[in-house]
């Protein structure tokens, strides 16, 4: 089961808030996850970033992989040393 850190929508339309989750890579975007990581609200100036830093090194050593944005977001907060790889 290869696990993936990504963003989760939440909030109303035209409203986004962001959950950063631990999830099943095969799980739906707002599915189900294994763990909430931290949160992300980008309507605010500037945008609110709130994370977990030993879940998110806890799920790192796991092995998981790491979404674009959700790698963005980590690097941003120190706590991912390169950007996301991408194929």
């Amino acid at each position: 089961m290869p696990v993936k850190i990504r963003l989760t929508r939440m909030g109303a339309k035209k409203k986004p808030f962001y959950r950063v989750v631990a999830a099943n890579s095969e799980s739906r975007r707002d599915g189900r996850f294994l763990e909430i990581l931290g949160t992300y609200d980008p309507t605010n100036d500037p945008a609110t970033i709130k994370l977990d830093p030993e879940k998110v090194k806890y799920w790192l050593e796991k092995g998981a992989v790491v979404s674009e944005a959700a790698g963005a977001i980590l690097k941003k907060q120190g706590l991912l040393g390169s950007p996301a790889s991408s194929n």
